[in-house]
């Protein structure tokens, strides 16, 4: 885990803002120790999960999106160190373990325009490089018999994350995901665009369900593939549930948990499919937090369920004083997934 830049003692202290009569989850929460070894702190630690950041938005900008999903998980960090430690959920169930080191690759890529040919390919080959380091630390992660909370970063890591699952498994596992974008284009190189279809294609991905896509921003070329595919990948659309009222919401939870539940899954979220959440690619229409909130339950209460990445999140794109409610959402988020396991 040398590519890890541990969150200290020191970094909790500085972002958790004390109050007199209260415990905030910042005063609970567990870090590595100066001087030991993470993988061997966290195996022995009495937290059952992990909170891990990827702050980078290479995948994005390799998928011609709008950069800023580097800033989420910084602006999560703050805001679920600052909330209460209670009977509902408790810091010491938590290890912040910190952050993908991209430093390097992030100075690289801002450099790169993807409209360019050759800068195109270097930024797939960047992605690659982070698909290594994401799958090894979730497969580390999950050896250690901890339950990952990834945040951050664009959908290019849910590669990294099935991979890592995958690996620590010993079998191709599932994914469900809350996205108005199916996310499985073409393999035309590393992007936020075709995370699953890389992880199907090399075999780590079993089954996929792609929960509430926006009909509009699917190819024809993506919808053939999923018909093509339906005994593994299957879908069920926003316009189904909320505009058409074909379907509801509650029903729909239930297939696709009937889909995936007989191995181990993922579960992804991506905020661009709520409404006026700023990310890479906002939208006006969509499910509404309560939704994802309780999807994010719903999901995440089965034994099978076993990591869960929020993503696209870009709250540096917020210029009204308010970026500070992405984080906030992301910190019910994982509360609410803690919780599911938990009450």
């Amino acid at each position: 885990m040398e590519n890890i830049k541990l969150l200290t003692i020191k970094d909790l202290a500085e972002i958790t803002n004390h109050r007199s009569g209260e415990v905030k989850f910042g005063e609970k929460v567990l870090t590595v120790p100066v001087g030991e070894n993470a993988i061997d702190f966290m195996t022995s630690c009495d937290a059952n999960f992990v909170i891990f950041g990827i702050p980078e938005d290479i995948g994005v900008k390799a998928n011609l999106g709008r950069a800023g999903t580097a800033s989420a998980y910084e602006s999560a960090l703050k805001s679920l160190v600052n909330i209460q430690h209670n009977k509902f959920c408790k810091g010491t169930n938590l290890l912040i373990l910190g952050q993908l080191d991209v430093i390097k690759e992030m100075n690289e890529a801002r450099e790169l325009k993807p409209s360019i040919k050759d800068h195109k390919k270097r930024l797939f080959q960047i992605v690659e490089k982070i698909d290594k380091e994401v799958s090894h630390i979730i497969h580390q992660i999950i050896k250690a018999g901890k339950t990952p909370i990834i945040i951050g970063g664009g959908h290019n890591n849910a590669y990294g994350n099935i991979k890592g699952l995958a690996l620590a498994k010993g079998k191709p596992v599932n994914a469900i995901n809350f996205d108005a974008h199916t996310d499985f284009r073409i393999l035309e190189g590393r992007h936020s665009g075709n995370g699953f279809s890389y992880a199907f294609e090399e075999g780590f991905l079993k089954k996929y369900f792609v929960f509430g896509l926006h009909e509009n921003f699917v190819s024809k070329s993506v919808f053939n593939t999923l018909k093509e595919l339906d005994s593994r990948v299957k879908y069920v659309s926003y316009e189904e549930i909320e505009v058409r009222k074909q379907k509801t919401f509650s029903s729909q939870l239930e297939e696709a948990f009937q889909f995936i539940k007989q191995d181990p899954y993922g579960i992804e979220l991506d905020l661009d499919a709520i409404p006026n959440i700023y990310s890479s690619a906002m939208t006006l229409s969509g499910f509404s937090v309560q939704q994802a909130r309780e999807y994010v339950h719903f999901f995440g209460k089965h034994k099978n369920a076993s990591y869960l990445h929020i993503c696209e999140g870009a709250p540096e794109l917020d210029l009204t004083n308010n970026s500070h409610l992405t984080g906030k959402l992301i910190a019910y988020l994982i509360t609410d997934f803690i919780k599911s396991k938990t009450l």
